[in-house]
């Protein structure tokens, strides 16, 4: 009998990819516990294959056409399935992101990529690397607004964003720059699209204070945490991990201003830039 066609890349080639293993799996009579101890790794994982949440490797797809006998058919098509156009360290989480259906993030010493305006993103990217030529750039801050564009659908993901008073006091571009991306973090929260509280330089010691955190949840796959640092990150789905740093981020949002304190004091420091710019 002959095996799986391979996939079209150009129809969302992970979402295809997790399909076809979940079929192959239920042919296979296995549970997506069974599959994982084959694998040496969760049913948890497996289930996130299955949901396009997490990406397949290039090991993982060997064996899986071991196990499952589907002729190769996953290492052929792993490598059209994990093309993107973001840096590798965060391209999975971003794909991911795009799936969830709850985020959480705190940011200590930035504004989020989900919640910037073009001029900020391209601040931030040419304060990475001064020598990174225009095209680039102009590449990638095209794709970080392009994640942007899921805060279009009018109610999916909830974003909650913590974010920290420094990251908001940080003159990234100048005042001009700032004052317009505050008003955007401002605009979205006036459209309910998203939630924001700040957290104040006044709260002292907190529950993050080694760095950036995301936690995602998703409609048919178990939650996961973004870790990034410079020039790297990673995803983890360890319950205890992800139940831990849900409780931190919970901490944060007690420390935090209220939504309504948090919107005053953004509008306010939008309003002392655009003053600062005409001086």
């Amino acid at each position: 009998m002959p095996g799986p066609k391979d996939l079209d890349p150009s129809s969302s080639p992970r979402a295809l990819l997790g399909a076809e293993l979940r079929h192959a799996r239920e042919k296979a009579g296995l549970s997506q516990d069974e599959l994982g101890q084959r694998l040496f790794v969760s049913g948890t994982f497996i289930g996130q294959l299955e949901a396009g949440t997490r990406r397949m490797q290039p090991d993982y797809a060997r064996l899986l056409d071991d196990v499952l006998g589907t002729e190769g058919f996953f290492q052929r098509n792993c490598t059209a399935a994990a093309k993107s156009k973001y840096p590798e360290h965060f391209a999975e989480a971003a794909e991911a992101e795009a799936q969830a259906t709850v985020i959480r993030q705190y940011a200590p010493l930035l504004i989020p990529g989900l919640v910037q305006t073009p001029a900020y993103a391209r601040a931030v990217i040419r304060a990475y690397d001064p020598t990174t030529p225009k095209e680039t750039v102009d590449a990638w801050v095209e794709s970080r607004m392009e994640r942007a564009r899921l805060l279009d659908n009018p109610t999916r993901p909830l974003l909650w964003v913590v974010l920290d008073e420094a990251a908001l006091r940080r003159k990234t571009g100048g005042p001009a720059v700032m004052a317009e991306a505050l008003r955007h973090i401002a605009d979205l929260t006036d459209r309910s699209r998203v939630v924001v509280q700040v957290l104040p330089l006044s709260a002292g010691a907190h529950a993050a204070m080694e760095g950036a955190l995301k936690l995602m949840e998703f409609e048919d796959a178990p939650p996961l945490v973004y870790f990034e640092w410079i020039g790297a990150g990673r995803l983890e789905d360890d319950p205890a991990t992800v139940t831990q740093l849900r409780f931190r981020f919970d901490l944060l949002v007690a420390s935090a201003l209220s939504q309504e304190k948090s919107l005053a004091l953004i509008d306010a420091l939008a309003q002392d830039y655009a003053h600062e710019e005409h001086l």
